[in-house]
Formats: C-alpha cells, sequence, structure tokens
C-alpha cells in the first residue's frame, strides 16, 4: 500500500512539473484560495479521478471535450460545476487540459496547459468529473487550435479577470467564459479576431449564460472582500435587480445539445 501511495505521489509531482505553459504557479479557478498543505488522501483520490477520467475519455474515442470539475460548493445558485476547461488527447495518447486561472487574491488571470492529474488535484469539492463531447466538426476545429502555437490559443484571452464577468462584457473575463469564445473563434477562425466577434457567434447560436440571484449585500462583500469579484461590467438594469449574467459550466452543458454542437455531458463520480 505505501509503496502504491508513493508511485502515485511521484505521478502527481510529475504531472504538476509537466505540461505547465504559462504563468505563475499560485492560481486558482472555480476553487477555495486558501493556503492548505495537501495530504495523502486528497492526492491520492485526485489522482484516482484523473486516472479514471482519462480511461473513460479514452473508451469514448473523443479527441477533444469540455470537462468541468467541482471545485466549489456553489449549490445554493443552482450550480454543479465551478470551472471547466478544453481538455484534448495528444498525438502521444496522453490527456491534457488548456485552461485560464486566476491568481491568487489578485484580479489577474493566465491560460495553463497541463495534465489531468495536476486538473484535479486543484483542491476540489468534489470529487467528480463531467464532459461533454463537442460534434465531430467542432472537435476538429478546437484540435487544431489546441495544438498550436500558445499564442493562437491565447489569442482571446483578457488578463483582467472577475469570477462573476458579465457575459456579454469585454473589462473582464472569467474561466469559462475563455472557454467557449475559444470555442468560438475556432469555430470561426477566418473571421473571428476578437472577443466581440466571438460574442456575437455565441449569440447567433443560442448562448444563454447563466442567471446568478445576488442580493446587493452579496455584491458588496464579494467586491470588497475580494480582488477577483466584480460587477461594474454588468448593465446596471440586470445588476440593481440582482440578475447577474455570467458563463456556467452548467449552462454551457446545456447549451451545446440544445444547439447540435455537442452531447449532453457526463459525469464520474469516485
Amino acid at each position: 500500500m505505501l509503496r502504491a501511495i508513493l508511485q502515485l505521489l511521484g505521478a502527481a509531482a510529475a504531472v504538476v512539473l509537466a505540461g505547465l505553459f504559462l504563468f505563475p504557479l499560485n492560481a486558482h479557478a472555480g476553487r477555495s484560495c486558501e493556503e492548505r498543505r495537501p495530504d495523502v488522501a486528497s492526492i491520492v483520490k485526485g489522482m484516482q479521478l484523473a486516472e479514471r477520467t482519462a480511461q473513460a475519455l479514452d473508451a469514448s474515442a473523443a479527441r477533444v471535450v469540455l470537462l468541468a470539475r467541482a471545485g466549489q460548493d456553489l449549490s445554493k445558485y443552482g450550480l454543479r460545476y465551478s470551472h471547466m476547461g478544453l481538455a484534448y488527447k495528444t498525438d502521444a495518447g496522453s490527456w491534457r487540459v488548456v485552461h485560464k486561472l486566476n491568481q491568487c487574491s489578485t484580479a489577474v488571470a493566465a491560460v495553463y496547459r497541463q495534465g489531468l492529474g495536476e486538473f484535479f488535484l486543484d483542491d476540489p469539492w468534489r470529487y467528480e468529473a463531467a464532459w461533454a463531447v463537442p460534434a465531430p466538426a467542432v472537435q476538429a476545429q478546437l484540435l487544431a487550435v489546441l495544438n498550436e502555437s500558445p499564442s493562437r490559443i491565447t489569442r482571446l484571452h483578457a488578463a483582467p479577470y472577475s469570477i462573476v464577468s458579465y457575459a456579454w462584457g469585454h473589462k473582464y473575463q472569467q474561466s469559462n467564459q475563455w472557454a467557449i469564445e475559444t470555442l468560438a473563434a475556432a469555430m470561426e477562425p477566418g473571421t473571428i479576431r476578437t472577443r466581440e466577434q466571438a460574442q456575437a457567434w455565441l449569440q447567433f447560436k443560442g448562448y444563454e449564460p447563466g442567471v446568478l440571484k445576488l442580493g446587493p449585500l452579496t455584491r458588496l462583500g464579494g467586491r470588497v472582500g475580494s480582488a477577483n469579484v466584480a460587477f461594474d461590467d454588468h448593465p446596471n438594469d440586470k445588476r440593481f435587480s440582482d440578475r447577474i449574467e455570467t458563463v456556467t459550466v452548467d449552462s454551457v452543458f446545456a447549451w451545446l445539445p440544445r444547439v447540435g454542437l455537442g452531447a449532453a455531458p457526463v459525469v464520474l463520480r469516485l
């Protein structure tokens, strides 16, 4: 048993170091930002979830999926998942996740390329994975982007970050927002060059953002207490009627099958 745990710990360390392509290490998205020392049990469970997810993805024959984790408990907002990335299978047969992460205690974010182990070792609320398999044509377009240079992957990335950024705004950009704007750009590489164009494509394709019911005290407390929470990009008529429209994993999972861009999500729990 001890040898197996040590092997898992070694694998975890390798995953942490391998495949990271951009920016700072003290980053998060859709999870708590409290400093905690990882324990053996959480590392083992995270690696087990990564291994089982890889096996299930291999069996699906997909090359690209929209992969989600439950980093925070968002049930009071009617949400099950907090964070999503674009996961793809490399020519070597391993899975990588490209996703946007927020630097802890700041309003700045960056884009990373990581392994599944790193993705699921990031302090989850529940050891649960969910993914949606895009339609074959969507997978092909996304794979072309994900296999190319970092400059193309980050073309629509905006560093200013708010976890509740307005879905149709341009002042901030949260992680799930970056993922679907990148999807939009992948589908129309010859015409979509800006976030405005990507959002227009998403609206044309019928994407509907999640709506969070946040009262004024919640909004004020979030803005004062956290650098990565801001509401000033939301239209006043929505903001002051407690309608915070932002890109949620749950809304993306509902949108893909509704418009024929992908399948319903698959869920894997430990």
